[in-house]
């Protein structure tokens, strides 16, 4: 089940810190009402990786994570061609039994369907795969399992973290020094 929201603006969807883990717990307890047990997080790195680990933590499975990127871009703001990591990270064993693949938003729904393939392709201990995310766009052509927000629209959703897209280090500390002074 996904509640539809709408942006104040069509075009974007601002979202602060507050908001953010509000949303990641709001998708734990959809996930534990649907009462689905899984075994393993599979969280897509880089925008998966904040709620993976609160959900990781929250169901106290182990985490896995692989990186999958099209957003390389002018800051990561522009879709390109989607790369896959050729291997995910797992602290120890391997992905098997039920998983749960968790990103922040599917956009497109590429994304999703390339990973589900490329589990049934490279981890056939894989039994069952479903997917989470916070936020999913009108245009997405994939319904995700869980799915907290579906928006009407395709806003560009601006986390809080992006900011740091375009930061240097200089910039940081630039920053943290008139904090100090």
């Amino acid at each position: 089940m996904a509640n539809t929201i709408a942006s104040v603006n069509a075009e974007h969807l601002w979202i602060d810190w507050d908001s953010y883990h509000q949303a990641i717990e709001a998708l734990a307890l959809l996930i534990h009402h649907s009462q689905w047990t899984f075994d393993q997080i599979l969280c897509l790195a880089r925008g998966g990786l904040r709620p993976g680990d609160v959900l990781s933590r929250i169901f106290d499975v182990p985490l896995a994570i692989l990186s999958a990127s099209s957003y390389v871009e002018n800051a990561g703001t522009q879709r390109g061609e989607l790369s896959i990591a050729p291997a995910l990270t797992l602290a120890r064993g391997d992905l098997v039994g039920r998983i749960l693949l968790v990103d922040d938003l599917v956009d497109s729904g590429i994304t999703l369907r390339k990973v589900q393939r490329y589990l049934e392709e490279k981890h056939p201990s894989v039994k069952e795969v479903r997917s989470a995310v916070i936020w999913r766009k009108q245009s997405c052509t994939v319904a995700p399992d869980y799915c907290l927000h579906t928006l009407a629209g395709d806003p560009w959703i601006h986390q809080p973290f992006e900011h740091y897209d375009s930061m240097t280090p200089e910039q940081l500390s630039m920053k943290t020094e008139a904090k100090i002074s």
